[in-house]
């Protein structure tokens, strides 16, 4: 059996022998990895952080200083079975980020995507997934059960509420309380959230053309102009925009809703 190549692990980091790190990561000073950690080649934990299994780190990830990966739930009815969390690759976890493992009541793991940014001091609870190419802005809190889609930016201070589903390619503005879920495409800001139109710029920036945005404006209006319930909205999208594809995620973000969408 190969040795494996610790030698970019600090001489004052604590790493339990059952680890698993690729030959290639490195881990800084006073950081601890616990057992059942996998890390995969290129990830960079830095100073001060703590990570604890079970939980699968993928490739070329960046974990600041003072973060806490794959910490047991704060759910009272979490009995320490062995949940886990996954991440995948190409994610940077900014400083005091916390990040916890799944509860059986659930899924049994809390999933991270690629090519993340969680800011300082995001939180991330038990059974979230998040999926890739998401902003997480400083301070914004998740709840357990909660995901987030492709996409998604969730500003600074933004709070979300347990089992709420974030569209892809929504945003949140900064102190938001969101208590319903966003649908996809949509901008959403207040305490409680509000819709605020569709998050064009954002859009805009990800290669989506006028005709797409037009047609993403009146279906906007189909939800939220003409006094439909969600169900009602849905059908009518399915009547005139069912063959547009990228209109399915706003359509399939509204069958998913069971605590309904913020109004």
């Amino acid at each position: 059996m190969a040795t494996q190549d610790w030698s970019g692990v600090h001489p004052q980091a604590i790493v339990d022998p059952s680890a698993k790190l690729a030959d290639n990561v490195t881990v800084g000073p006073w950081s601890y990895i616990g057992a059942n950690v996998e890390i995969g080649e290129g990830t960079e934990i830095m100073s001060h952080v703590v990570i604890k299994g079970p939980t699968v780190i993928g490739r070329n990830n960046r974990i600041f200083q003072f973060s806490s990966v794959g910490e047991e739930c704060q759910d009272k009815k979490y009995a320490g079975e062995p949940t886990r969390l996954i991440i995948g690759d190409n994610n940077t976890i900014r400083e005091s980020c916390t990040i916890h493992r799944g509860t059986t009541q659930d899924r049994g793991e809390t999933r991270i995507g690629s090519g993340n940014l969680l800011m300082a001091y995001v939180h991330v609870a038990h059974d979230c997934v998040i999926g890739n190419n998401t902003i997480l802005a400083n301070c914004a809190t998740l709840a357990g059960h909660v995901e987030v889609g492709d996409w998604a930016i969730l500003g600074g201070g933004t709070m979300v509420h347990q089992f709420c589903h974030i569209g892809t390619h929504s945003m949140s503005a900064g102190g938001s309380i969101v208590l319903k879920d966003i649908p996809a495409y949509v901008m959403a800001s207040g305490q409680s959230a509000s819709p605020h139109g569709i998050n064009v710029e954002g859009l805009k920036r990800r290669g989506f053309g006028k005709e797409f945005l037009l047609t993403l404006r009146r279906a906007y209006k189909v939800i939220y102009r003409q006094g439909l319930t969600t169900e009602q909205a849905m059908e009518e999208l399915e009547k005139a925009y069912g063959d547009v594809a990228d209109i399915k995620p706003l359509i399939d973000s509204l069958g998913r809703a069971d605590r309904g969408i913020v109004r």
